[in-house]
């Protein structure tokens, strides 16, 4: 019986605004006299993504972001000295709950399991303050339990994190589902804990690692209004 669903946040259950999209890069970089090309972001962002995937067992370091957004930059065309503060200046206001917009999906999913009587918890890498985020986005009441990795010390998939979240909703690993868009950090991580997992894969296109996901136990799904489904196939498993 699964007691407690936790979320990834970024990108599973807010996304961001144009504030980080390649227009909303260019005009950090111009405050700063940086030149970009816009159009470079994707493939930048694409570029980046490797930084991100550091050792599990490496302490909590919020370089590593300014690192990535560095080199999104560069990507992007930027060069100087001006880089480092204008990466930083990005991360910083990347923690800013006004950037960013809840999926639509996501209110309704919410009330949903705590209608049934399930809790919820956030296990979040990012440096974003979790109370202000639930402030912001009218969730106070929804939410049981928040891990952070700038306030835990680690990120996912450390296995600590997902430990740590567990005991604050007060649950064990049986009863514990975990709910993200990360194979690596959000799948991996929860099932190297014996907790059950599920990737969300937001848009039309299925996922390439579906098939093997299935093949483990784990359901993919493109919103979480087909959670209930898994759910339900979970209690009848």
């Amino acid at each position: 019986m699964i007691r407690a669903v936790f979320f990834d946040v970024d990108f599973t259950l807010i996304y961001p605004g144009p504030t980080f999209q390649g227009g909303g890069y260019q005009a950090f970089c111009a405050r700063h006299g940086i030149a970009v090309d816009a159009a470079r972001f994707e493939r930048a962002v694409q570029n980046a993504m490797p930084i991100l995937d550091t050792p599990e067992d490496l302490p909590y370091d919020g370089e590593i972001f300014v690192q990535y957004t560095r080199h999104i930059i560069e990507q992007m065309g930027g060069s100087g000295e001006a880089v480092d503060a204008c990466a930083r200046e990005i991360c910083s206001e990347w923690a800013t709950n006004h950037h960013f917009e809840l999926f639509s999906d996501v209110p309704a999913a919410l009330r949903q399991l705590t209608q049934s009587g399930i809790r919820i918890g956030l296990i979040s890498n990012s440096h974003r303050c979790l109370t202000s985020f639930q402030s912001h986005f009218e969730l106070h009441g929804l939410v049981t339990a928040t891990v952070s990795s700038a306030d835990h010390g680690f990120m996912k998939p450390h296995p600590s994190i997902f430990h740590a979240a567990m005991q604050l909703a007060e649950v064990t690993p049986s009863e514990a589902l975990m709910v993200g868009d990360s194979i690596r950090q959000d799948v991996e991580g929860a099932l190297n804990v014996g907790m059950r997992a599920v990737l969300l894969h937001r848009g039309n296109a299925p996922h390439p690692r579906s098939q093997a996901l299935a093949a483990a136990g784990v359901s993919t799904i493109s919103s979480l209004r087909e959670l209930s489904d898994v759910l339900g196939r979970l209690k009848a498993a």
